[in-house]
This record gives C-alpha cells, sequence and structure tokens, in this order.
C-alpha cells in the first residue's frame, strides 16, 4: 500500500467502512440522496441484517454489502461488483426477493409492500450497447411501454464508464461517483469537494487514523481484491496473445482472397482476357466472368470490416479474462491478417503479370502498386 493515503472502495472492507457503519450512517444518506436526484429526500436510514438464509434452497445466502430501510420505509440493498457475471441481473432480481417476502406479515394482510431499491455499483462495463453510467429498470407494460409496477427498481451504475475530471463536476452525485471511481488515487481532497459530507469522508478514509485491527481487515481485503484484479489482467492478457494469433491468421487468409479478387477485377475492367486473367490470378475462369469490375486506385487502402461479436463475459477470473482478451485479440488479429493479406494477394498477382510478361503500366494500373513496389518484385 505505499503511497496509498485513502481506502478503496472496491474492496469489500473499504465499501463496508464508507457506506456500512450506523456511525458513519451519512455517507449513506448523502450518496442515496444523490444518486435519486430529488425523487426522495431521505433523512434517515436503518441498517438491517445482511446476511438472509433462502428458506427454500437450503443453505443458500444472500450476503449484502449494505442493506438498509428509510426513515419512509423504502428498502434498499447495495452492493459493489467488481467482477462481471453472466447472471449479474438474475442476481439482483433474487436479492430483491429478500425485503419483498420479509415484509409479509402474519395474520390478515392486504400485500401492500414498500419500495425495493437494488443497486449495483460496477467495476465493470455492464451494457455495451450504451455509453450511460447510470441505468434504471422497473417492471413494465410490453404493449403501452409504461411503468406497470413503479416500487421494484434495479438501479446499476457502471463506473468504468463515468470519466469526468474534477473541474466538471456539476452535481453531488457525479461528486459522489469521482470519489467512488478515484478514492484510493488521491492524496488529498480535491477542491472541488467542499461539502461538509466529503471533509468528513476523507478524514474518515484516511488509513493512517484506523484502528490496527481495521487495517489488518483493510489490507487482506486490498488483497484478495488486487489478486482478483491482477488474475483477470494476466487471462485477459494470455487470452489476447491467443486471440491476435488466430485472427491473424484467420485474417491473412480472408485478405490473401480480397486481395487477388481486387486485381481480378480491375484487370478486367482494363480488358485483359478471362483466360490471361485465370493464369495470373489462379481464380477459375468460371469465376472470373462473373467479377464485377472496379478500379483499383480507389480501393487499395480500404479498411476492411470486422465483426465485433458481443461475447458475453465468463462469471469471473481465468474465464473471463481469457474469453475477453480473446474476443479482443480476435478482432485486432483478423483486421491486421486482413491487412497483410490484402497487400500478399496483391503483390502475387503482381509478381506473376510481371513474369508473365505484362507492360509495367498495366501493372501499375491494375495493381496499385507504385514504382517502387513493382521494382521492388
Amino acid at each position: 500500500m505505499t503511497g496509498q493515503r485513502y481506502i478503496s472502495p472496491y474492496t469489500d472492507f473499504g465499501f463496508k467502512y464508507i457506506f456500512g457503519s450506523e456511525l458513519n450512517k451519512e455517507y449513506l444518506i448523502s450518496f442515496l440522496n444523490a444518486l435519486f436526484e430529488g425523487r426522495h429526500n431521505i433523512k434517515d436510514v436503518t441498517y438491517q441484517n445482511s446476511e438472509h438464509l433462502d428458506e427454500v434452497v437450503y443453505s443458500r445466502r444472500a450476503i449484502f454489502d449494505v442493506y438498509c430501510t428509510t426513515d419512509k420505509g423504502d428498502h434498499i440493498i447495495v452492493e459493489m461488483q467488481n467482477v462481471d457475471q453472466d447472471y449479474f441481473a438474475d442476481r439482483m432480481v433474487y436479492y430483491s426477493t429478500f425485503p419483498i417476502r420479509e415484509q409479509a406479515k402474519r395474520g390478515d394482510w392486504d400485500y401492500k409492500l414498500n419500495p425495493v431499491y437494488t443497486i449495483g455499483i460496477l467495476n465493470f462495463i455492464f451494457d455495451k450497447n450504451s455509453d450511460d453510467v447510470h441505468h434504471e429498470a422497473k417492471l413494465m407494460n410490453v404493449a403501452t411501454k409504461e411503468v406497470f409496477y413503479d416500487k421494484l427498481s434495479f438501479i446499476t451504475i457502471e463506473l468504468p464508464k463515468f470519466n469526468k475530471k474534477e473541474d466538471e463536476l456539476v452535481t453531488l452525485y457525479d461528486k459522489w461517483l469521482f470519489v467512488l471511481r478515484n478514492l484510493s488515487r488521491l492524496m488529498e481532497r480535491p477542491a472541488a469537494l467542499q461539502e461538509r459530507v466529503f471533509a468528513s469522508l476523507f478524514r474518515h478514509a484516511e488509513i493512517d487514523k484506523m484502528q490496527p485491527n481495521e487495517r489488518r481487515q483493510y489490507e487482506k481485503s486490498l488483497f484478495d481484491y488486487n489478486d482478483i484484479n491482477n488474475s483477470n489482467v494476466k487471462h485477459f492478457r494470455e487470452g489476447k496473445e491467443e486471440g491476435l494469433r488466430e485472427g491473424k491468421e484467420e485474417g491473412l487468409r480472408e485478405g490473401l482472397e480480397k486481395g487477388i479478387l481486387q486485381v481480378a477485377k480491375s484487370m478486367k475492367a482494363a480488358g485483359m482476357s478471362a483466360v490471361s486473367i485465370a493464369k495470373m490470378t489462379g481464380l477459375p475462369k468460371e469465376e472470373i466472368e462473373k467479377l464485377q469490375t472496379f478500379t483499383m486506385a480507389s480501393q487499395r487502402n480500404i479498411s476492411p470490416e470486422i465483426n465485433n461479436s458481443n461475447v458475453k463475459h465468463f462469471r469471473e477470473g481465468k474465464e473471463e479474462g481469457l474469453r475477453e482478451g480473446k474476443e479482443e485479440g480476435l478482432r485486432e488479429g483478423k483486421e491486421e491478417g486482413l491487412r497483410e493479406g490484402l497487400e500478399k494477394g496483391i503483390l502475387q498477382v503482381a509478381k506473376n503479370m510481371k513474369a508473365a510478361g505484362v507492360d509495367d503500366a498495366v501493372i501499375l494500373a491494375t495493381t496499385g502498386l507504385n514504382e517502387d513496389e513493382l521494382n521492388s518484385l
């Protein structure tokens, strides 16, 4: 922890140290009011038991980072999640069932429920199709697109998408997200965070001011967090390297074929016979006769389109890193391979044309090569 002044909210201990303490519940109240942006005015919270045993699935426990009720009776679960999961949305729904069921009353009951909010603060990209940091989902009437039930909410906050700098912080919510994203990297409280709650928070979050037992717990939690994070980075790198190799091989094959076809089209446009084109490109005469003609000048530097598959990350650790890394590696490798293959295909046909005694001017016009490239063959 050399050089680190403040605790990391990404760690299990750090998050609960900030938001899970009765003595410092002002931080949780401030954060929630900022998140709800005036829709609610929470004056007080009561911490509830964060560990629940499922009565149906024996031994299945749900342990929440923070679980509380507000002064108006709303139930709120707040989770810090560092690793993506295949079924994270399912997990949020499952968690929400506990505060719903515990509202059931013995005897006569009209089934009236208080609102339940499940909030996930995420250290990964959950919605890859949106640049939004904040997402809120409710039960919806599919036909009318209107909210069917407004007392069950699922809120996700994607911290990696929050990139505002200190001078861009406008709302209290901005400031809280900035703190969550950057606290452990800061060496002093930024000038933009002048609110009393942040002055108190930064004093509370100083590692040197922790009690010895708190510091030991934090160091253990930080070790666990770094272990998981480093493992993900390592396996991401391994997966990317493997993907680069496979993608480049695939791209080279496709690029070679594209390069040969492009030159063949240009040769056909220049009036060369199908027999000559077949001899110099290796393409079947029947395939050449089907080609649509075009000129090489505007086509040689076309950047090949690569399909970016939205492969869902595995739940954690090695599987997640390998799969995510391999996906990126395949994409980058294939793109590089396509470029190289395209060039090789063009050069291969140019060599064949030169060997067959085709005039240099014709080769230059049909391949898009320059004189230096042609002379180097």
